[in-house]
């Protein structure tokens, strides 16, 4: 059998280009015992991949130049050496940017049986959605009647941090871009503060009149001068979650902010950086929780669709131009 695949043929310097990505196609082996085969059905993009571009180890291995890219997929088994999983089984793992895996067993997770779309388990129930969960209770610990500023509100993770955060009745508010997605916040009762045309200085000011008494909590997706703005407005004893940093993601040189670390120590502030493969043990208790909200239509989640294994690239590179509303998935 055929299978078409990604693969990068450079370790790229600032916004990776589209040439970047090269597709091929490759006559798979049989199947050894212990080998599932799967059709793939909805690929994810996700940000963090653009440090394993990058040709430095960091939490994770970089991606091998002119191998196949990985990322999470969503597919149906369509032959199967191992006794766990049948022909027509829906399964979730790690070989995305393709659109047939041959992957070891061990590495495959059958889908949940929560009545929900399935690539819902690569964005509100999957890795995104996890992370919005674990950087607001595990790492930040949030509280009933805490204030809570998210950046990138309306992205993947963020517009779920906003949803959660909001059930906890303080103040919410998200920084987002485009007036789509400020619309979006504000619908679902969040404030909106545009990062778009501002500094730091400006940003501060604009959160400051959003939430006058200042957070308590500061769910990180962005750095730069976001970081800066919030560190202004925090509370004492706050708490700060760093799930990303993707204004630098693509710099060629080093950030300037943010210039005010100092209020990390006159406020007592805890900030946490966190990586959530370090934390999917508790991927159990967050389906249980948030899951059922889901199904019941108690959590409102945005999708972006790109059609085709072709489309791939750009709808990654798309990632950094803030086109996305909710997960950017591939469907194929």
């Amino acid at each position: 059998m055929q299978a078409r695949y990604f693969t990068i043929n450079d370790y790229p310097q600032g916004m990776p280009q589209p040439e970047l990505f090269e597709l091929h196609s490759t006559e798979l082996p049989a199947l050894q015992d212990g080998e599932v085969r799967i059709r793939n059905i909805w690929l994810s993009v996700d940000p963090y991949m653009r440090g394993r571009m990058s040709g430095v180890t960091t939490y994770i291995e970089p991606f091998e130049l002119n191998a196949p890219l990985e990322g999470a997929a969503v597919g149906e088994v369509i032959e199967s050496r191992d006794p766990r999983f049948s022909e027509g089984d829906k399964v979730r793992h790690m070989g995305g940017w393709r659109d047939i895996a041959q992957l070891d067993a061990d590495t495959l997770e059958a889908l949940p049986s929560i009545e929900v779309p399935e690539q819902a388990y690569l964005g509100v129930l999957g890795m995104p959605g996890m992370t919005a969960w674990t950087g607001l209770n595990e790492i930040a610990k949030m509280r009933e009647g805490d204030n809570v500023l998210v950046s990138a509100a309306s992205g993947a993770v963020g517009s779920l941090a906003v949803q959660l955060a909001k059930a906890k009745g303080g103040t919410v508010v998200g920084i987002a871009g485009a007036p789509e997605k400020l619309e979006w916040l504000e619908s679902h009762g969040i404030k909106a503060v545009s990062y778009r045309g501002k500094d730091a200085q400006q940003l501060s000011e604009d959160l400051k009149q959003a939430c006058p008494e200042g957070f308590d909590v500061y769910y990180e997706n962005v750095g730069g001068d976001c970081l800066e703005a919030a560190l202004d407005n925090l509370r004492v004893g706050a708490r700060i979650a760093v799930c990303g940093l993707i204004a630098d993601y693509n710099a060629t040189r080093p950030s300037t902010a943010p210039g005010n670390l100092a209020i990390i120590l006159i406020r007592r502030v805890r900030m946490q950086g966190f990586i959530i493969f370090d934390h999917w043990s508790h991927y159990p208790q967050f389906l249980e929780e948030v899951g059922p909200k889901v199904a019941k239509g108690e959590i409102d989640y945005e999708e972006t669709i790109e059609d085709g294994l072709e489309s791939t690239p750009d709808a990654f590179l798309k990632l950094f131009e803030g086109a996305n509303k909710g997960k950017m998935l591939v469907r194929l």
